[in-house]
Order: structure tokens, then sequence, then C-alpha cells
């Protein structure tokens, strides 16, 4: 591997990142995605954008023996928040500071990526950019590439996932699964309740079914990392008149899955749960919310895997899970995946990531760009 002169090859991810977060992208991601290419397009890459709208980029020889993906998102959460650079920021105790919409989630760590990818010319090993359109939504991005007979991913060794995990390396999250549980009885008159099947008054035995759902003898041991899986009750809708016994009810619920546990399984456990508890009388069904792409599966990486023991090393951060779902459940059937980046998603005085105060500390942003230079000197030299 060659070594261009100067600190990330004369590429600031600082000044990147001023501009990256004055291109609002939680609407459009079009202006944003032309600046990425703009960017990428000074450099001596290979670059496209496949027909999922991601951006990627190749540095290093095809048939390299080892390959390592970087991959983050250029979509953010609405609404935007303006730029603001603060040297004196008091969220982060008086550090210089980078305020606004994507800053920490996840333009910061597109920084910092970016700044790593110039950083080498391996020779010997390949690095690829893969940067998705809309993580925050539906992964429609995610989705295309790992599915593609041309995915990056499929030969990839190792797939780093750029989010705020405050520089720590992050080696698993939870899946997250939503759907709806739909009640079934029969109208009558509130006056001559038994005449009727009261659809709502069935909820009781669904809540209790939920609430037990993890005293299974089926049920998966608590993950060493993530814990116990969860399963909570949200939005509920029922009846029509409030004299009438109403003869539908809806439950919204949200899964946080651990491994190994998938979607379909998941299904099946809780329809078949529901079933056993709800009267005979009323009728049961569990559906998904309709989504065009796979749900966030959690996924896991070993804590020993080589990539961990690398970026850790470099970054100093600690290993630990990550707490929000992420694109990372889609690539970590096709290599070991860690979630990195400068930023947090919460401090001491409550939400960053996708709240109002959105930031990013600028040394962080400068530290997670020599950690990911490190990695991919030691992984693709």
């Amino acid at each position: 591997m060659s070594t261009t002169d100067g600190e990330f090859a004369g590429f600031d991810p600082v000044e990147f990142l001023e501009a990256a977060v004055q291109h609002d992208s939680h609407e459009n991601v079009g202006p944003m995605r032309e600046f990425l290419c703009e960017t990428l397009e000074t450099r001596d890459v290979s670059l496209r954008v496949d027909d999922g709208g991601n951006v990627l980029a190749t540095r290093g020889p095809a048939d390299a023996e080892t390959h390592v993906v970087l991959n983050t998102h250029i979509d953010t959460v609405s609404p935007h928040v303006p730029f603001e650079r603060d040297e004196n920021g008091n969220e982060a105790g008086g550090s210089d500071v980078i305020r606004g919409r994507g800053s920490c989630d996840a333009k910061g760590p597109l920084a910092a990526l970016l700044a790593a990818f110039f950083a080498v010319d391996p020779t010997d090993g390949r690095v690829t950019l893969a940067v998705t359109p809309d993580e925050e939504v539906l992964s429609t991005g995610a989705y295309e590439l790992v599915s593609g007979e041309d995915s990056p991913t499929r030969d990839a060794d190792a797939v780093i996932v750029g989010e705020p995990t405050d520089l720590d390396v992050c080696t698993a999250a939870k899946g997250r699964f939503q759907g709806t549980i739909h009640l079934t009885g029969a109208n009558a008159h509130a006056a001559e309740p038994e005449t009727g099947v009261n659809a709502v008054a069935a909820l009781e035995s669904v809540l209790a079914a939920i609430r037990t759902f993890g005293e299974r003898d089926d049920t998966p041991p608590e993950h060493p990392q993530l814990g116990a899986a969860t399963l909570t009750p949200t939005v509920v809708s029922g009846g029509e008149a409030t004299n009438q016994v109403p003869a539908d009810c809806a439950l919204t619920v949200d899964r946080r899955s651990v491994p190994p546990e998938t979607a379909d399984e998941f299904h099946a456990a809780l329809t078949d749960q529901l079933q056993s508890a709800v009267p005979d009388d009323v009728g049961v069904e569990f559906r998904f919310t309709d989504r065009p792409t796979p749900f966030l599966e959690a996924w896991d990486t070993d804590p020993d895997a080589e990539i961990v023991d690398v970026l850790a090393d470099a970054s100093g951060g600690e290993v630990r899970p990550f707490t929000a779902a992420t694109e990372a459940s889609y690539f970590a059937a096709d290599a070991p995946t860690v979630v990195f980046g400068p930023g947090v998603l919460a401090d001491d005085e409550g939400a960053v990531a996708h709240a109002p105060r959105e930031y990013v500390r600028v040394d962080a942003v400068r530290a997670a760009a020599r950690a990911l230079e490190e990695t991919l000197r030691t992984l693709v030299a």
C-alpha cells in the first residue's frame, strides 16, 4: 500500500462535514448525493451510482485477497436543522462542535469514512465505499446493495457501518419488527352485550399473552451482548359507536429482537401464542406492517473478530452493542460487521441524533478518521 502525502491525503473531513450539513437531505437526497459524487470525482477512484441510488466507489485491485466495505447513509430525518459551527459548544464541555441535521447521523461518520478512504491507496487489498440513500425510512438502497449479483458485501472480509457510537466499536444490535394484531367479533347493541362478540374486551387476553410471551418454553435465551428481546404494545384502535359492542379491534406491537430470532420465527411464535390465549369466538390474526424491504433483523459479530480488535485498538473505544437498528443488519450475513463513528445518539442532557440539538464534536470526527485510516492500513496493506 502506498502512502499519500499529508493527513487524509489533503482531504479535510471537517470542511466536508460543514458543507454536507448545509445540504439538507431529509426529503430529497439528490443534492447531497451530487455533492458526495463531486467530492469523490476529484480523486482517483472507480465511481458509480447503482439502480438503488447507492454511491459506490472503490480503491485497490478487483482481485485483491482482502476486501473491506465502508458503509453509511446520506439521508436524514425531518425536520432539517440548520448548520452552525460553535468553537465553545456547551453541550460538549466547551469543545468545538458542528450542529445541524445529519451532523452526527450520519454525515459526521461519512466524513470520517471518506477521510480514511482517501488516505489509503491499497495495492494488495481493496476498499469499497458504499453509501446508501434511505436508511431512515425503508432501506431500499441497502436492500439493492446486498441483493444484486455484484453486491460488494458478498466477498467482503469486513464491513464498517458509520453511525454515532462515540468512537466505540459496536458488534451487535437488536432488530425491529412491527405488526398489528387484528381481533374480530360481532356487533350488537350495548344494552344486550351477550348477543355480540366484543373484540375490544378480547384485548385483555391479548395483553396477557404479550406480557407472558417471553416465558414460553421455546423462548431463546438472553443474548450475551444484547440481553432479552422485548415486545411492546404501542397503538390501539377499535369500536365505532359508544353504544355498540365492537366487532373489530387492532393493536400494533413493537418487537426488538435478538439473535438468532428471525422475523418469520417471531411471527409464527406470536401467532401461536395469541391463538392459544384468545377466546374461541374471537378471530385473531397478526400481520406485519407492509414494507417493500425486509425488516432490520437482529445481528451480531464475534467480539473477537479481527475487525473488532483492530478498530478498537485504533480508536481506544469500548466494544459494546449498538442501541438502535441499522443497515448493518443487511450486511452481517455476508461478513463480520461493526458499527463505528463520531457522535452520540444521546448525552446526559437527552437525545442528540434525530433531535433539534443534534451535534458532533470536531475532534471526534478527526479521531474517527484517524482510527479508520489506521484500521484500513492494517487490514488491506
